[in-house]
């Protein structure tokens, strides 16, 4: 995920930059302004959005998703109204280029996130092992690829035999790469360009307007683009958000890059969540040259969620997995034509990367196991066991960072240098695991090597050790303390400034649990507590359940254990949602800001709150009065508007930092006839500036282009209605904002934005 930092106003908000995605958001400022509900019977009141607040998400634009579905519907009727028209052979070769674009441009997806892919996992396998040695006839060779026609591996060089100098040249180059990766990531760093670009509307310098009142440019947040997963910014993206430059060419290469050096460095973090935000900068770019969805945002975001399916097809070999993974876990739209584009796409990435073939096993199955035995009926207690145990990691995971996050990132020499953490975490990271045989390896190896299933006692290291009659003390030693210098760096390391996931370090956690448990137990192979281990702390840190169910038996290729997977998966969820009620990735959300509405959980706060004390209705997100003023706009006769009051009203909305309501239309009897939403006020002064210079000191909604900047058809609700209406039409229609009129004169009484919204729920935590 990425990281963030409000430079821009120390005095207003605290540093974020100093938080992790598990660090919770605190409000310094008491809002000394409470307005009454318009029940008298109420006998406490609600914070108001608008009071004594800065505007919220004010770095985030919003789009309309039933606007862009009204918009979409009246382009298939124009083109097949041109069928209808002109039934030529070219205009019947457009139309059916139109409707398989979609199909060709997730075809073209899933083909590049393989080859990206393909790039990323060798160069990551190559420079992680040169921390060990180099290979003598090639040295760009991976250690895999330069044994590969040597049984024997002499063509393999370590640097050193001797081991101290061996763990001196082995902590020299994780530094090197942990400095690599925090470097290139920095590059990065950038603020949100603010929603509404006023150097377009800069129009009294034509017209010497002297009453206009003078315009502030908002200053935006600072995002590091590159930095983390980037699931938390892309499932704020499929809501229906804009991020601006977070899926640009630069941060592709910058996420790739980085995410090669920092997994060599061998630190607690996987390439998989990276992967996912890789492959959404690929649909992007793609989607962008394809008119139908570089002109609608809700076209576009349906892209985006078939181009996320790729990212994790890629990451584990799972297109099953990396579909449900799409429509669990990140995309909030997903109707039926998205499934089948994200399967296309999927299989697409899976095939490919199976014949560019990155590891050299010709597999796509990337930990495949034969443990050639079955599990009994009592085995499901232990598997039970260790789901507790993964729902307990998963909750306590929020808290310790938290705690890690309060001492240590808030260092002032921590929060200013992010190479200066990541460089102390690599540190501790190489010195710990060098010694320890079991966590040396990058995390994607250490998984492979905990799931051996032992048929061949020389397959593996771990496979000696557990075939001794005596003598395994230093063997459990080295399980007992690699799982417990896994956790503690997990928890260190997860919000570090480079690319990074949190999914192989949850999986290498658990495995390392999994296989110490299971040596408790004779006559079943440990690999199968380590499987199923791994899936219960991934379960207890994300809360995914069907489709970490499937990526688990495509990961290892064992359907037979499907049942063990959902038992681990379901408890797992169930004991971490009992400690924390959000996953890893919503929680990273709230901490850094980003807007998300997640309508079911909304409702239910909003109905405890009805069993409780307060009963909160429309009136805690309406304009107060005077805020009203300054939105409604009142139209002249035949419904012309002034272009001067126009002008007035939105500049009023700039010096009140009130962009994010829009301004309201309304006639002579108060009735709603017009929205203009905060995207696009910007067009509509640049507009009236251009109708001032040719004259005109009236506009209406006979002008095309004035019209299309308008929304003619906002949706209401009665003040009459409960606030999860509200909410629900939010989230399921996808709105920007909501209309309130009044229930007996369907007079406009309010307006509620979607960013209120979400900052009035943000307050219920």
């Amino acid at each position: 995920m990425a990281s963030i930092s409000n430079e821009q106003y120390d005095n207003t908000e605290p540093h974020l930059s100093e938080t992790t995605p598990l660090l919770h958001a605190s409000h310094d400022r008491d809002v000394e302004s409470l307005r009454s509900s318009r029940n008298l019977n109420h006998h406490l009141a609600l914070h108001s959005t608008y009071d004594g607040d800065d505007t919220p998400y004010k770095d985030y634009a919003t789009i309309d998703w039933l606007h862009d579905l009204v918009k979409d519907n009246t382009r298939h009727g124009i083109r097949d109204a041109n069928v209808r028209r002109v039934n030529t052979t070219w205009v019947r070769i457009a139309k059916a280029w139109d409707s398989a674009s979609g199909w060709v441009a997730a075809f073209l997806i899933g083909l590049i996130t393989a080859c990206v892919a393909f790039v990323v996992d060798v160069s990551v396998e190559t420079v992680a092992g040169w921390k060990d040695g180099y290979c003598t006839s090639n040295i760009w060779q991976n250690r895999r690829a330069c044994c590969a026609a040597d049984e024997d591996c002499t063509t393999w060089k370590p640097w050193s035999k001797s081991f101290p100098s061996a763990y001196l040249i082995y902590v020299a180059f994780a530094l090197l790469f942990g400095v690599i990766a925090a470097g290139v990531t920095t590059t990065t760093k950038m603020p949100l360009p603010p929603v509404v670009d006023l150097n377009v509307a800069d129009n009294n310098d034509k017209n010497d307007n002297q009453d206009a009142q003078p315009v502030h440019r908002p200053q935006g947040k600072i995002l590091y683009m590159a930095a983390g997963s980037g699931i938390p910014e892309i499932k704020t993206i499929l809501c229906g958000f804009v991020i601006p430059h977070y899926l640009t060419f630069k941060v592709l290469a910058v996420k790739a890059i980085g995410a090669t050096f920092a997994v060599a460095t061998g630190m607690c973090l996987g390439k998989e969540g990276p992967f996912v935000h890789i492959s959404t900068c690929v649909g992007h770019l793609v989607a962008k040259h394809v008119p139908k969805y570089a002109q609608n945002q809700r076209k576009m975001r349906e892209m985006l969620s078939v181009a996320c399916s790729a990212g994790l097809s890629v990451a584990f070999g799972a297109p099953i997995g990396g579909v449900l993974f799409s429509y669990e876990e990140i995309s909030t739209y997903f109707p039926r034509r998205v499934l089948w584009r994200s399967f296309l796409c999927s299989l697409v990435a899976a095939a490919t990367l199976k014949a560019l073939d990155p590891t050299g096993t010709g597999k796509l199955v990337l930990f495949e196991t034969k443990y050639g035995v079955d599990y009994d009926v009592t085995h499901y207690f232990v598997f039970i066991f260790l789901g507790i145990c993964g729902g307990v990691f998963g909750g306590v995971f929020c808290s310790t960072n938290f705690l890690w996050s309060k001492t240590f990132r808030k260092q002032p020499w921590i929060k200013n240098s992010p190479v200066v953490e990541v460089c102390i975490v690599v540190f501790i990271t190489a010195v710990l695991q060098y010694p320890n045989p079991l966590i040396r390896e990058t995390g994607d190896i250490i998984m492979e090597r905990l799931l051996v299933d032992c048929n061949d006692i020389k397959e593996d290291w771990i496979c000696e050790q557990e075939a001794k009659m005596h003598g395994k003390g230093l063997y459990y030693a080295w399980l007992i303390s690699g799982t417990f210098i896994k956790l503690t760096l997990t928890i260190i390391t997860f919000g570090c400034k480079v690319p990074s996931g949190i999914i192989i370090p949850a999986l290498d956690a658990g495995a390392l649990f999994g296989r110490m448990v299971g040596q408790l137990f004779p006559g079943i192979s440990p690999g199968i507590f380590a499987m199923v281990g791994s899936a219960a702390f991934l379960a207890g840190v994300s809360r995914m359940t069907v489709s970490l169910a499937v990526i688990m038996f495509e990961l290892t290729g064992e359907v037979n254990f499907i049942p063990p997977f959902m038992v681990a998966i379901l408890t797992a969820k169930w004991v971490a949602d009992s400690i924390s009620a959000d996953g890893v990735y919503d929680l990273s959300q709230h901490v850094m800001g980003h807007p998300f509405l997640d309508s079911e959980q909304a409702v239910v706060k909003l109905r405890a709150l009805k069993d409780g004390e307060e009963s909160p209705d429309l009136d805690v997100l309406m304009p107060p009065k005077r805020v009203m003023e300054q939105i409604v706009l009142r139209t002249e006769p035949n419904n012309q508007i002034m272009i001067s009051s126009l002008r007035t009203k939105l500049n009023g909305l700039s010096s009140g930092g009130m962009f994010d309501i829009g301004l309201i239309i309304v006639n002579e009897q108060g009735i709603c006839i017009g929205y203009i939403p905060e995207s696009n006020i910007a067009p509509v002064l640049h507009l009236i500036g251009q109708q001032e210079l040719e004259g005109n000191d009236l506009i209406s909604f006979a002008n095309d282009s004035f019209e299309r900047l308008v929304d003619r058809s906002s949706l209401n609700i009665s003040t009459g209605a409960p606030l999860e209406y509200a909410v629900e039409m939010f989230g399921k229609l996808g709105l920007s904002h909501l209309v309130v009129v009044d229930e007996d004169t369907a007079k406009v009484v309010g307006v509620i934005g979607k960013k209120r919204l979400l900052s009035f729920l943000g307050r219920l935590e």
